[in-house]
């Protein structure tokens, strides 16, 4: 769900009120945060950071300017929380793979839950949690996503400036393809035939993977209007497996819709399962 930003936009010139809050996720994107160190100054004097227990035990009630919410939503208790937390924020920004797409751990979405819990825990009875791995915008109104597993924290920095200028976020949202073309990298389909997500995944990264001749595996999920369904037809006609393209598809994004949607359609010409937690 995307809420209107023009109407929660907060108000120019006034100190604005920060939260950050912690649903499942690794920690990564806070700590991308905190890594900032000197871009942070440039924010310092225009932003009271009012709740942030990765980086202070000072907690102040909302509501809030500003929430930065990293993780995505797994338990019942969260599934709570996540409706809370929107309540008490005027603009809501989802940082990070898990808070954008379910995160890594939405690959649970294909397997059998009690599977994983009996795996995971000596006694999986004491265990309260979801059959899935979701979003934060499946649950509430998100007013802005930043992608990444990790986020890009000068992307972060443009996104708390815009908010304190009063200016809604903007940020590239051209696939990694063109990242590639400016760094001079060889396109590895094209040079090695190794299956690359780069043409259909959201810039950010900086075609890390591309430079040390791997192919791109979706790190920040999907670009803008990515044509998953034409990108999958050519890699399996040119050779690649499912056994190469299902991992590529259900990674760290697993959930993003276009990538979910195109795994999906591999899987059951594979005969796999297409559901597992899902009703």
């Amino acid at each position: 769900m995307k809420s209107p930003v023009e109407q929660t936009l907060p108000e120019i010139g006034t100190k604005k009120r920060l939260a950050v809050f912690k649903f499942a996720s690794c920690d990564g994107c806070q700590l991308s945060l905190l890594d900032c160190e000197d871009e942070l100054l440039a924010v310092a004097d225009a932003v009271e950071i009012a709740y942030f227990l990765e980086a202070t035990s000072r907690i102040a009630p909302g509501p809030y300017d500003v929430a930065l919410v990293e993780g995505s939503i797994t338990t019942p208790y969260d599934a709570e929380r996540i409706q809370e937390v929107r309540r008490q924020a005027s603009y809501l920004v989802t940082i990070g793979a898990c808070a954008t797409s379910g995160g890594i751990q939405s690959l649970k979405n294909w397997a059998d839950h009690e599977d994983f819990l009996r795996c995971v825990y000596a006694r999986p009875d004491y265990i309260s949690t979801l059959e899935t791995s979701t979003a934060i915008a499946d649950h509430v109104a998100v007013d802005f996503e930043l992608r990444g597993c990790p986020i890009n924290r000068y992307q972060l920095i443009d996104v708390l400036k815009s908010l304190i200028a009063g200016r809604r976020p903007r940020t590239p949202s051209h696939s990694v393809c063109l990242d590639c073309k400016r760094r001079a990298t060889v396109c590895v389909e094209v040079a090695q035939g190794l299956p690359c997500l780069g043409p259909v995944t959201h810039t950010g990264c900086g075609a890390i993977c591309p430079a040390y001749d791997r192919g791109c595996y979706g790190c920040f999920g999907p670009a803008a209007q990515p044509n998953c369904d034409s990108l999958v037809a050519q890699y399996l006609d040119t050779g690649s497996t499912h056994e190469d393209l299902i991992p590529l598809l259900h990674n760290f994004n697993a959930d993003a819709p276009e990538f979910r949607d195109a795994g999906n359609q591999i899987r059951q010409s594979a005969g796999l399962s297409t559901t597992g937690g899902r009703p």
